[in-house]
This record gives C-alpha cells, structure tokens and sequence, in this order.
C-alpha cells in the first residue's frame, strides 16, 4: 500500500481534524479485524506472537488489541519476550562477524524457558514470567510474576523475535501477527517521495530524544545494525504470519516532520546522507500540528502523550 503526497497535502490544509481522525479509523478498524481473527483461532492456543521491526508500534497496538479482545470477553496478558533475556555472558554470547556481542540476535534469549512456558500456559499451568534488568544485563528470579490462563485467556508474547523459527517451532498452534510500517507516500506519478524505513527512523529519531534525552546522532549510529538485525532475524520469517498488519498511518510522517526536522538539520551536513534524502522527502510534505492527534492514537506513541503509557522508551 501506498500514500498519496497530493492527497495527504491537501487533506491537511483543509480538514486536518478530519484527517487525523480518518487515518486513525483505518487503524482501528484493522486492529478490529486482527482481534476478531485471533478470538475465532483462540481454543487453538492460547498464546499469540507478535512480531515486526523497530518503530512499528507493536506496543500500543499490542495494547489495542488487547482492548478489542477484552470487549469480547476475552481477557489477554501482554508479555514483552524483552523478558526472556539471558544473562549476558561474554563467553558464550552471540556475536557479529565483527566479534562485538550481537544483542540483535534471537540467541541472547532463553528459548527453552519460552518453550516450556508457552505449553504450560497451554496446559492452564502458573507460570513466573521473568523480570529483565537492562542496566545490570540480567535476569531477576525475585522479580518475577505468576500466570495462570483461564479458559477465556490470551497471553501475548511481543517481540522483535517472536516469528523465528525457533520461537515458532516450539508453538506451532500459536496465532502469529506481525506488525510493520510499510506503506511508502508517492507522487503523482508514483515515484516514492518518503521510504518505509525512512518513516520507521523517524519515529525512533523523535522517540529516542523525547524519552531518552538522546540526539539523532544517536540513533542514527545504532540504526545500520538494527537494521542487519531485522535483516536478519525478523524479515525472513514475516511470511509465516497469520496476519500481516501494516501500521503506518497517513498522518504519520506530518505528524513527525515538526519534531524530526530539527534534530537532523542539527546533525553535520553530509555526514548520514539518509538524512539529507529524508530532509528533501520531507520538503514536499505538509506538516500536521500534534494538537489533532488523539491521545489515543499510535501516533503518540513517538511524540508523546499516549493515552496508554507516559514514557514508552522501552517499547522497540
């Protein structure tokens, strides 16, 4: 699927208010769909993977999810697979061709532990889902939580991995849904005017500084290996989905131009040249002031406000 510059442009200088809310009515109503296909699979497992690369929201639409299935009768429990880390050991952790440790690889998790949880979840068995503590790089037992499902129970494994083969092949049954922003905005004639990924970066770009205080050279300097990451981890696996869910919205690149301009016209000239084809991509493009996007739309889940959470800077 692709965006109409023309029409995107014109929508904003006419009925912004408008437009916001029709963009977010068509996430809606594919978080609908998504929800009603995993209620009608869910006495097949009870657990749900869900999976797609950084930036794609998969946090707050975990969480929409969630409310639709609620609505249903259907309680879920979302569980960030963040969690599932091992300790980290410098003698036996993955690492890259270039012999730094590969923290992007589905080998830092403890895959065996997953396994074992998702048949006892399965089987209405309690589980203690462990706590991850990133700044000490380990694995808390004394934090961990206890879940037992009820006949009428979700649990949602989220992750970057969640559709590798060695996740997916210890739960075959599991209803798998991957999340991705991949709609492109086109000229007239179809020429692509702003990338998928460029918008995916933008949204970590603006995320990274609002919640974590870093710049975009920060961000910048971290994306070429989050992108070999998803290379390699992630895209191969993305056609086993049950659902392929596309979250980019219309709105989304004019709602980010205000906050993402700044911090990469800050960045030296000529050092990334991305940045210097996402500036003129971005030229052609009408900013959309943030005072019509609803707290409750994806939208805030990069520039803030989200009616779901008040810092989502650990969200991937």
């Amino acid at each position: 699927m692709s965006y109409s510059l023309k029409e995107i442009n014109e929508q904003i200088r006419s009925d912004p208010q408008g437009f916001a809310l029709r963009s977010d009515a068509v996430y809606t109503d594919k978080v609908k769909k998504a929800a009603q296909k995993i209620a009608a699979r869910r006495r097949e497992s009870h657990i749900i993977l869900l999976s797609g690369p950084s930036g794609s929201g998969k946090t707050t639409t975990a969480m929409k999810i969630e409310e639709e299935l609620k609505g249903m009768g259907i309680v879920t429990h979302t569980i960030s697979m963040d969690n599932y880390f091992n300790t980290i050991d410098p003698e036996t952790a993955p690492r890259t061709r270039e012999g730094a440790i590969d923290y992007e690889s589905p080998f830092c998790l403890d895959v065996d532990l997953l396994s074992r949880h998702f048949t006892m979840l399965d089987q209405g068995k309690t589980i203690h889902v462990p706590k991850y503590e990133f700044a000490r790089q380990m694995r808390s037992d004394t934090l961990s939580q206890p879940l037992r499902l009820g006949e009428d129970e979700l649990a949602v494994f989220e992750g970057i991995h969640a559709l590798n083969d060695i996740i997916v092949g210890k739960n075959p049954r599991a209803f798998k849904l991957y999340i991705a922003a991949r709609s492109n905005i086109v000229d007239e004639d179809g020429t692509v005017v702003f990338q998928h990924p460029w918008f995916r970066l933008c949204r970590r770009i603006v995320r990274d500084f609002k919640f974590r205080g870093s710049d975009a050279e920060f961000t910048l300097k971290l994306w070429d290996n989050v992108r070999r990451g998803e290379k390699l981890y992630i895209s191969p696996y993305k056609e086993s989905a049950d659902i392929m869910f596309d979250s980019s919205l219309a709105i989304s690149v004019s709602v980010l131009k205000p906050f993402v301009v700044p911090l990469l016209e800050g960045l030296p000239a000529g050092k990334y040249p991305v940045v210097e084809e996402i500036l003129r991509g971005l030229e052609k493009i009408e900013p959309l002031d943030e005072k019509y996007i609803a707290a409750n739309s994806l939208a805030r889940e990069f520039i803030g406000g989200s009616a779901y959470f008040e810092n989502p800077a650990s969200a991937n």
